[in-house]
């Protein structure tokens, strides 16, 4: 590894020095040189393959009991407990414990029979049929019907529908699209066969249905307790911030709005009433939760980040868990803005960051397999396409993605225009103008603020001058919000996306899809799409030809490209039994059991 000498990062601390001032080779990453003169130990990479997916908890368990649980987060959660209406990660964690899920999953994340409903698919009459069971509640004791499944798809299909869901996926069922512009009543693609049964037609069917997309909705919501609110007004119903009614495990008690959730079991669930009586889950800072961990005061962390694995591996009082996450984080670019009333992504062919060359170079600039060394211990690796490798039948680890190259990207930039004018070391813009980049990053722990800064110098390195949107890191919720609305202060931003268990990439980068926030379209992206979930994708060689044609065409464009593929570590106190994190067939919820009154310390 070449060696690096860079003055703003001699100004921050000992664990950024590690990276500044780096020097010997591939064969002796041990150790890195720090300013001082001593030296600094890089952590060892964690073999990832290694970690358990259950606890081995073999002591007798405690009759109910209250599981803790720490929601890492630097911002408060919004509870918005509708999946319609809810994009926010914390949110989503939550809601896990009421789960309204009406479809479990098994291998390759495909659709199975086990959960609330069953799927039968008609291709050749891009028909499907949704059959639920006959013995389910919600939490309030009203039965399970049908109408709630067909609730949640005329809320998102509604005119005044306020989420992000009605997008290209939706309008594939037929009639959506009448129903949500009001020349129809109904959706006349959705007919209800009985009380149990539901009949979607679609303009089309294809492989993605399997896991739940070609507009297939995966959720039931209480008709019998939501159907008075208005639509416009869900969002900020009581009925879904305060006393959500649900079908999950446990159910919702009292909710301190951004801070903490109680749930209880519930004794109407489908499968048995849970034996933990109570889920307490309150939101915990990143720099507070270690010490909090070590303190016994939390059963399990969710969202607890790479940087804090060497603090607590080695904590007597924890099994640390580990599976590949279902995400990755990317850098995205603004390339235009979301027509709000088109409901459609539009390019600007003048914004700042539409040349691709310019892209590339700052892809290229970014040092990201030495913070992957540094800070994160091989629980991050740099991602090399938008596909993560959980998603093996489509994964194409032969993609060399944007390796660290510091002259390739200076090259780039010398070919395309951007030129050192002034000799001051920082390239100006094509007509000779002082060029200043924006760039968004959220708050994290602290470590962050170093990778980011460490960042910054990558930039300008290759003379490329990228400040901070709004001077210094955001707020989780700020962060999107900005990015959401297109905010003229921002150029590039660092985000992170959890995929679920569908691999299609419709959903985040259509050209209609409220979540393509580079707000990059063009007529080959669309037919690469299209392919990915068309008819004739049921063959499986087609699909994965498609599914690289379309990683390999995004990584020409460079409208975003992605940073890291992580492992979501979990830490589980020793008093916790029957818990794992398996993505095929995991122990319920209402089978964990505690060992103790209180975690361990």
């Amino acid at each position: 590894m070449k060696k690096k000498n860079w003055s703003l990062l001699a100004m921050l601390l000992v664990l950024v020095l590690a990276l500044a001032a780096c020097s010997g080779d591939k064969d002796e990453k041990s150790k890195k040189d720090d300013s001082s003169g001593g030296s600094k130990d890089v952590p060892e990479k964690v073999d990832s393959s290694k970690f358990p997916l259950a606890v081995d908890n073999k002591d007798e368990a405690i009759k109910g009991g209250t599981l803790q649980v720490a929601l890492v987060a630097e911002s408060p959660f919004k509870g918005i407990f509708l999946q319609e209406l809810s994009d926010d990660a914390y949110d989503s964690e939550i809601m896990n414990y009421a789960n309204n899920s009406i479809f479990d999953t098994k291998e390759d994340f495909l659709l199975s029979d086990k959960g609330i409903a069953s799927l039968n698919v008609d291709a050749e009459n891009n028909k499907a049929t949704v059959t639920i069971r006959k013995d389910v509640k919600w939490s309030d004791g009203e039965p399970l019907t049908i109408d709630d499944v067909i609730f949640p798809y005329e809320i998102i299909g509604h005119k005044d529908y306020t989420g992000v869901r009605y997008d290209g996926d939706f309008k594939n069922i037929v009639g959506a699209a009448e129903y949500h512009s009001g020349k129809a009543k109904t959706i006349s693609g959705l007919k209800k066969i009985d009380d149990y049964t539901l009949e979607i037609s679609f303009k089309k069917v294809s492989p993605a249905i399997y896991n739940g997309g070609d507009g297939l909705w995966g959720y039931a919501q209480p008709k019998h307790y939501l159907k008075d609110v208005p639509v416009k007004d869900l969002v900020k119903s009581d009925k879904i911030r305060k006393a959500p009614v649900t079908l999950g495990a446990f159910k919702f008690d009292k909710i301190v709005n951004g801070e903490s959730v109680q749930f209880v079991a519930n004794e109407n669930y489908w499968r048995g009433k849970p034996k933990i009586d109570k889920v307490v889950l309150t939101s915990v800072p990143s720099t507070q939760i270690v010490e909090a961990l070590k303190a016994g005061k939390y059963d399990m962390a969710s969202s607890i980040r790479a940087t804090a694995f060497d603090s607590i591996k080695d904590l007597k009082n924890l099994t640390i868990l580990g599976r590949p996450e279902l995400s990755y984080s990317y850098m995205g670019f603004k390339l235009g803005k979301l027509n709000k009333k088109s409901g459609e992504n539009e390019t600007d062919p003048n914004a700042k960051m539409n040349d691709i060359p310019l892209r590339q170079a700052i892809a290229y600039a970014m040092d990201i397999e030495q913070v992957t060394d540094v800070y994160y211990n091989g629980l991050k690796s740099r991602a090399n396409s938008l596909i993560p490798p959980v998603f093996s039948a489509f994964y194409d680890d032969t993609l060399e993605g944007f390796k660290y190259d510091p002259e390739k990207a200076k090259k780039l930039l010398d070919d395309a225009g951007y030129k050192d004018v002034d000799g001051d070391g920082i390239r100006e813009d094509k007509n000779g103008k002082k060029f200043e980049l924006k760039l968004a990053a959220m708050q994290g722990d602290d470590k962050t603020e170093a990778i980011i800064q460490f960042y910054l110098q990558n930039f300008k390195d290759v003379g490329l001058n990228v400040v901070l949107t709004t001077g210094r890191l955001i707020e989780f919720n700020s962060f999107y919000d900005k990015v959401k609305a297109d905010d003229k202060e921002i150029d590039m931003f660092m985000g992170a996306w959890s995929t679920g268990t569908n691999p299609s990439p419709s959903g985040i980068y259509a050209h209609d899809a409220e979540f393509n926030f580079s707000r990059f379209t063009s007529p080959e992206l669309d037919k690469l799409l299209s392919d990915i979930d068309s008819p004739e994708a049921v063959d499986v060689d087609f699909r994965s030809k498609a599914f690289r044609d379309w990683q390999v065409y995004m990584a020409e464009q460079t409208s975003v490209f992605p940073i890291f593929y992580s492992i979501e570590i979990v830490p589980v106190n020793k008093r916790v039994k029957n818990y794992d994190i398996n993505y095929v067939d995991p122990v319920q919820m209402q089978d964990w059991e505690l060992t103790a009154e209180e975690p361990m310390k």
